[in-house]
């Protein structure tokens, strides 16, 4: 009985989050230079459908599915890691992203977007392999220093990037992957984020495997489970999310790490029980930044990078705070 009620509460508090993220996806589809209404969209007035159909339904899309995709790599990260404070952007994912974003540039200056996300993802494998591998080696476990650990590896790798970003003058196409920016997305221009929803679907099918492995490599082997199969397969969704979202709209800082971190402390650490959450919450905490950013110097606009970097920052230190004081 108290299992049931505990499963009962889970379903209401997810329904009260799509239901703010219906409210908040409204309210998105509204805010712009261009001025919609209702009623002109009722009558079927051209000019205000195509500005709908051409550019805020694509970034409403967009926004959600990079939402629940980072939120959801994140979660895993933290997971397989069994470190709290590790997600794509402090284990070099992004960075490793960053740099075969640039290896395609320049070895392959004519591959289309897929091709570019298949590099891009691939070298983001590796980079988050390394830092796993690194992860086994290191006998000090602190909560602070294995994420520091990342963060120093994704920051030789970007200076790496950089390097040969201004050795083939591209350090400005580079440069615009530093920010997420969700203003340039229009219809033809973010499809291939879709790809992410498989990936998401494959994480929801291995959630349980991916808890059993976040509790080590000998209780998971003892339970009979391929640790290193269930491990590649979460990189492996981890680097294609993170690729697919540095190629469509940049890199977007914190989601990974505050939005997993904040549904653990209401869900625990089962992924069947919070992955799903987690992947909602994503969408609403980014359509949130994107909502501040779009209104708080209209008609200009603020990237999501940015709004993110310091709404997420400061979560992050109350985090910080709490895990301390604990």
């Amino acid at each position: 009985m108290e299992v049931a009620g505990v499963n009962r509460v889970r379903i209401l508090k997810s329904s009260y989050l799509l239901v703010i993220l219906a409210v908040l996806s409204v309210i998105s589809l509204f805010i712009g230079v261009s001025d919609l209404n209702l009623i002109s969209l009722i009558r079927g007035e051209s000019s205000h459908v195509q500005i709908l159909v051409l550019s805020r339904i694509p970034r409403l899309m967009a926004i959600i599915i990079t939402g629940m995709g980072m939120s959801v790599s994140g979660l895993i990260m933290q997971q397989l890691s069994r470190n709290k404070f590790v997600a794509p952007s402090t284990s070099a994912t992004i960075d490793s992203a960053k740099l075969g974003v640039l290896v395609s540039m320049v070895l392959f200056p004519g591959a289309k977007a897929l091709g570019k996300m298949s590099i891009a993802a691939s070298f983001a494998f590796l980079g988050t392999f390394l830092f796993m591998a690194l992860l086994k080696r290191i006998k000090i476990k602190n909560a602070i220093f294995i994420p520091l650990i990342g963060i120093m590896l994704g920051s030789i790798i970007d200076s790496v990037t950089t390097f040969f970003a201004y050795r083939f003058d591209m350090i400005q196409n580079v440069s615009s992957f530093l920010m997420g920016n969700f203003s340039m997305v229009i219809q033809g221009r973010y499809e291939l984020l879709y790809l992410s929803i498989p990936m998401m679907i494959l994480a929801m099918l291995y959630a349980k495997k991916f808890t059993i492995a976040g509790m080590g490599e000998e209780f998971a082997t003892n339970l009979g489970l391929n640790y290193n199969t269930v491990v590649n397969i979460g990189l492996g969704i981890v680097s294609v999310i993170s690729a697919l979202s540095i190629i469509t709209v940049g890199r977007i800082p914190f989601i990974g790490l505050v939005v997993p971190n904040i549904v653990s402390l209401y869900y625990g650490d089962n992924l069947e029980h919070s992955l799903g959450t987690t992947a909602v919450l994503g969408s609403v905490f980014l359509l949130v930044c994107d909502i501040i950013g779009r209104v708080i110097i209209y008609p200009y606009e603020i990237s999501i990078g940015l709004t993110v970097g310091v709404i997420g920052s400061f979560i992050f230190l109350l985090l910080l705070a709490r895990r301390k004081t604990a």
